[in-house]
């Protein structure tokens, strides 16, 4: 009877504890809620939010109590490896600074705004360490709101990443947009310090600017503590493209890669419809092996649990192509706070443990970060309406049907004119033997088959499409551009004599 009594007695506590511990879950889950999205939204990740919501007279007042047990509890248990099960979380906890960021802009009452503030700055160092101790200010407890101090209202700029490896290429774009183009954006040159473009090379690229403002160089180890980053290390050079754009001054950033090539001014894009609606740009991909990268889509919808409608829409998620983004020209207005907030978690995913342990052997580099740092942080942003397109030169497959092919992905504006492509200006710059070669793209195709080449040095080509022609203000915009590319190449291969312009 007595050992009955006490198991009795046990099951009781057990009961006991049981019920407690959920009732506890419970009482946190229920205030972690009431803290998101205006204090009333959903933290499930991938939850969108509308991002132009604002504080209303009717907004609930503000709990204090709740708000420091979030702070100390994002402080409390931050994310360390494995990284892998962490990213809907990181946006989770993204969308809850950011709803306290804006109440804090939008409240009228001063000792509200400052608490908020001062938990907005807790909070989101405890989320993204990379923002602590920037070499300007290592002592600094407010680093995001210096970092948005920093940005120069109403600018826009081309923030273009190169070292010495890709000098030759950010050369041809850079005289392309002043002297083709005739782009009066003002541009910086980001690098990884003198190892990554060297004082030579900084030199070079200042002086190949004939006209429109000088170029501005940013070391971006004198704008970010380098110890969790390592631009450095391996895919350091993708990895800085996020934390170049964070840090620029200009308030509407145009991220360029440096072999990307331009046929229209890139101050169209920032008058782009989707620009001007969401304050993102992004480009698309090629359309390319569908349902082969399962364990990819299986983490994505992993961390991904209610998506947006700019998901819905993509038939990456929906029919399971293997590839969404091309990040070789992104667009972004940090003026918008949903974006710098997806900003945030774009660049921790590419911060170095990161990085090498998940984002980089799940994906390719940089080129899905930038999306899915949008969505899951519950950001608005957009694509353009096509998948990527190509220019190149005709050919006629197996069957006698007309195809383009070429080594590079091409995009397209709202008007389906010819925006860009990357790749650069060589035919194929990933064979030695072809390192001089130059030639004309004529013709180009959008929305039709892509038959891949094997290895990047193939030819790939697109098929079952209409075979659009280049206008005549097309070609020559490449012919020119071309021309000063040449002039370049000629400039480089001479010694530095420092007093030289190239291109002009």
């Amino acid at each position: 009877m007595e050992s009955q009594l006490l198991k009795g007695l046990r099951s009781s506590r057990a009961l006991g504890i049981f019920v407690f511990v959920a009732v506890l879950l419970s009482g946190f889950s229920f205030y972690y809620l009431r803290l998101g999205a205006d204090l009333t939204a959903s933290l499930l990740p991938g939850h969108a939010t509308d991002a132009s919501a604002q504080p209303t007279k009717s907004t609930p007042p503000l709990d204090r109590s709740h708000l420091r047990e979030t702070v100390r509890y994002f402080e409390d248990y931050p994310f360390t490896t494995p990284f892998r099960e962490k990213f809907g979380d990181a946006g989770a906890r993204t969308r809850i600074v950011k709803d306290w960021l804006v109440r804090s802009e939008e409240t009228e009452d001063a000792e509200e705004k400052a608490v908020l503030a001062e938990a907005v700055e807790q909070a989101i160092v405890a989320i993204y360490p990379f923002l602590q101790n920037p070499p300007s200010n290592p002592a600094s407890e407010t680093p995001l709101a210096d970092l948005r101090s920093s940005f120069e209202s109403g600018s826009a700029g081309i923030v273009i990443t190169t070292g010495d490896a890709t000098l030759r290429y950010s050369s041809h774009l850079i005289v392309s947009l002043r002297s083709v183009l005739n782009s009066t954006l003002p541009i910086q040159i980001v690098y990884a310090g003198d190892r990554d473009l060297s004082a030579n090379s900084r030199m070079r690229l200042a002086r190949m600017v004939t006209a429109g403002p000088a170029l501005e160089f940013i070391d971006m180890n004198t704008v970010f503590d380098n110890t969790t980053l390592h631009f450095h290390e391996n895919h350091g050079g993708w990895a800085m493209k996020a934390f170049a754009v964070l840090g620029s001054r200009f308030e509407r950033v145009m991220l360029i890669d440096a072999d990307a090539v331009f046929l229209q001014p890139p101050e169209v894009f920032l008058e782009h419809p989707a620009f001007l609606r969401t304050g993102t740009l992004l480009f698309h991909d090629r359309l390319l092996w569908k349902g082969e990268f399962a364990d990819r889509h299986s983490w994505w919808r992993s961390q991904i649990r209610h998506p947006s409608p700019a998901l819905h829409s993509s038939l990456v998620w929906t029919e399971d192509y293997a590839e969404e983004g091309d990040s070789g020209v992104v667009v972004l207005d940090k003026s918008r706070v949903d974006v710098l907030m997806g900003l945030l978690h774009i660049s921790w995913q590419n911060s170095f443990p990161v990085r090498e342990s998940i984002t980089y052997k799940i994906t390719y580099g940089d080129k899905e970060t930038w999306w899915f740092g949008l969505e899951l942080a519950g950001a608005t942003y957009e694509f353009e309406k096509h998948y990527g397109a190509i220019v190149g030169w005709e050919e006629t497959d197996e069957e006698g049907r007309r195809k383009v092919c070429s080594f590079v992905i091409a995009h397209v504006d709202e008007k389906d004119q010819l925006l860009w492509y990357n790749g650069g200006l060589l035919k194929n710059k990933a064979l030695e033997e072809m390192k001089n070669v130059y030639q004309v793209p004529q013709k180009w195709m959008v929305d039709a088959e892509w038959k891949k080449g094997i290895a990047k040095s193939d030819m790939s080509c697109m098929v079952g499409g209409e075979v659009h022609d280049l206008t005549p203000k097309e070609l020559d915009t490449l012919a020119q551009a071309i021309e000063q590319a040449k002039k370049v190449d000629a400039d480089l291969e001479r010694p530095w004599r420092g007093a030289e312009v190239t291109a002009g």
